[in-house]
């Protein structure tokens, strides 16, 4: 799919690839909500085809989905999810802590931009990523006043930088605040060790000390690992965040 615009970022000096799903339905029939994707270059595919499916399928509401990449895939310089999707900063990574410059662009540059092109609704606003695009979506949940209402956060990198998501976590929840948004999460069965055991660390952080208005939802998929749990995490993601009896 090829971008439906380019994007330049003042954040953090990156022009982006923006690719855009419309719903079919006829015109004036909006305005609806938008779901923001990362690693749009090699996942938005997967989402459109998962929204696809369950909007077929009288699942899913209408959605505006938004895909946003580089214009160059995994491993390629050009692609700079180790800087974008990262919170914190490691050694390991030259460049990397670059998540909260990254949001700013996501919340400041392109969700205007979106709302000057496509017919969104502003009350209700997604994100959804794989990996380390969802330790940048953890990191977009559990800000003082997260932008997102709806985040959706598949198999996520929580181990980098010695877990420092969960420090946040636990930082976020000492200020007392409620937290009003919707987190699903989810991973395959047969993903690393590491992977889904640090899911289980997480879920137990939110459910021994939760979120005032926090609403979590958790799915594991059985015979899944790391790459090929997309379509599952995707489609079960888009059910529950965004149910058709909504529309």
């Amino acid at each position: 799919m090829k971008p439906a615009f380019t994007l330049a970022s003042p954040e953090t000096g990156t022009t982006y690839a923006v690719r855009v799903e419309v719903p079919s339905e006829p015109a004036g029939a909006g305005p609806w909500p938008a779901a923001v994707f990362l690693d749009g270059d090699d996942q938005f595919a997967a989402a459109v085809q998962a929204y696809r499916a369950a909007r077929a399928e009288g699942q899913v509401r209408p959605l505006v989905l938004v895909g946003v990449g580089y214009g160059a895939s995994y491993r390629q310089p050009a692609n700079r999810r180790g800087r974008d999707y990262t919170p914190t900063a490691h050694a390991d990574e030259p460049g990397s802590g670059g998540g909260t410059e990254f949001l700013r662009f996501l919340t400041e540059t392109l969700w205007p931009e979106l709302e000057a092109r496509y017919p969104i609704d502003g009350s209700v606003r997604g994100i959804a990523g794989h990996s380390l695009g969802s330790l940048l979506v953890l990191h977009a949940l559990f800000q003082r006043e997260p932008f997102f209402t709806h985040h959706l956060a598949s198999a996520p990198s929580i181990w980098w930088d010695d877990r420092s998501i969960l420090r946040i976590v636990g930082e976020r929840h000492a200020t007392g605040e409620p937290l009003p948004a919707d987190l699903f999460l989810s991973v395959g069965d047969n993903d690393s060790d590491s992977m889904t055991g640090d899911l289980s660390l997480l879920e137990s952080q939110l459910v021994g000390a939760p979120f005032d208005g926090l609403r979590v939802q958790v799915m594991r998929f059985p015979l899944r690992n790391h790459f090929d749990v997309l379509p599952d995490a995707f489609g079960a993601g888009l059910r529950h965040l965004f149910p058709a009896a909504q529309s």
